[in-house]
């Protein structure tokens, strides 16, 4: 051995095992990895949705973006857009997938215009549970819908019966958080009456948002708080803005007015930094509430009906070929009993002909036969009555006719 080789030490202290170091393993292997999430964005056009979601991340995922004219809008129908971005931020990576609804509400007949929005959400979660169901599982994508943001019109007077059957629709498939879009339009007293009555009709309908999740008890003080601030704030009603205005000496991302600056990221104009925050701190709640409770429902319904993934597909081509050279051996040998079906019919009706052929020969022999005896008793006869002529030689007729 060498001596000059450096002896291993405990990197803990005596005494100490050090599985107290495993949440420090699990943090490197997340920051490796990194994260994903999907964030689907869902209201009238014009309400600041992308503005809103730019400013959240600091980013800009609508840079190619074209605006269509009134006109356009009210003809098209409801076409999803994705738009995805890798943000980093001390080491870690995030990889935000955006999905946005352009179209939602914009026609004059709007009926079941939210429906494209739930066939992407089944999509996805039928792809991931084929993935999920095949034979590479290491490497599956995520793009299920973790969390929606649905905003809402700020001068609708609340939720419209249309924001009422998309959110009754979504509410099961997705967590669902409400936003009060354009919230610099209304006074503190109009705020606080619309989400009001916003929290009254969502109860009302039965609509189920995402439940911020209650603190433990041996959480500090300051996060409990943070909570119950949060949870106060829904509907968060936000406002956004991409613009850096100074302001006493310091830049602030907010909206130049007449009467003021409303700055975006202070908790006291608008709840846009409780959103982030809601957001942020929660986003590991969302995808296990997004895989435990929404995807298993849809898994469980998607077994009880029948379907599955690559493995039930595969078992579905195997049933269906065996059942297939099932039926056609069922054909073959029905094909065979028909055949010698066919083969007996032909041989009693051979039968069938032979004996009627025999028949009408005995028939015929029983014809002649009689005719025969007939004759002899009419020569039999002409004996009788004859003078001397030889017996037999002549008939009743002639006898007669040699008697007249």
């Amino acid at each position: 051995m060498d001596p000059e080789a450096r002896q291993f030490t405990n990197p803990e202290l005596p005494g100490y095992v050090g599985f107290a170091n495993l949440p420090n393993q699990v943090h490197r292997k997340s920051v490796k990895k990194g994260f994903e999430f999907t964030l689907m964005v869902v209201g009238e056009s014009g309400l600041g949705k992308s503005t809103v979601i730019n400013s959240l991340f600091l980013t800009d995922l609508y840079a190619n973006r074209q605006i269509p004219a009134a006109a356009d809008r009210v003809e098209r129908t409801v076409k999803l857009e994705t738009s995805m971005v890798e943000i980093e931020e001390r080491g870690v990576k995030l990889r935000l997938t955006v999905v946005d609804t352009p179209g939602y509400s914009d026609a004059i007949n709007n009926n079941d215009c939210f429906k494209p929005i739930i066939q992407y959400v089944d999509a996805q979660y039928e792809k991931f549970l084929q993935d999920e169901s095949g034979l590479n599982r290491r490497n599956i994508v995520d793009t299920r819908v973790h969390c929606c943001f649905f905003f809402i019109n700020p001068i609708g007077h609340g939720l419209k019966p249309l924001d009422v059957a998309c959110m009754r629709a979504l509410h099961h498939k997705v967590n669902i958080v409400p936003v009060i879009a354009k919230a610099d339009t209304l006074t503190r007293s109009e705020l606080n009456k619309l989400k009001h009555k916003i929290m009254e009709q969502i109860e009302k309908y039965g609509i189920q948002i995402y439940p911020l999740p209650d603190c433990d008890e041996d959480e500090d003080q300051e996060y409990k708080e943070q909570c119950k601030q949060l949870k106060e704030a829904v509907p968060f009603a936000v406002i956004g803005s991409n613009t850096v205005i100074e302001v006493r000496s310091r830049k602030v991302r907010g909206r130049l007015y007449p009467w003021g600056v409303v700055e975006v990221e202070n908790p006291e104009h608008c709840d846009f930094i409780k959103l982030r925050t809601m957001l942020i701190a929660h986003m590991q709640d969302l995808q296990e509430v997004t895989q435990e409770i929404h995807y298993e429902n849809f898994r469980s319904e998607k077994i009880a009906s029948g379907g599955g993934g690559n493995n039930r597909k595969i078992n579905k081509s195997r049933r269906s070929s065996s059942e297939v050279y099932e039926k056609d051996e069922k054909l073959s040998e029905k094909e065979k009993q028909l055949v010698e079906k066919d083969a007996e019919l032909r041989k009693m009706q051979e039968m069938i002909a032979k004996m009627q052929a025999e028949m009408q020969k005995q028939q015929q022999l029983q014809g002649s036969t009689v005719s025969l005896g007939a004759g002899v008793n009419v020569a039999g006869n002409g004996t009788a009555g004859s003078n001397g002529s030889a017996p037999g030689m002549r008939g009743g007729a002639g006898y007669q006719s040699h008697q007249v």
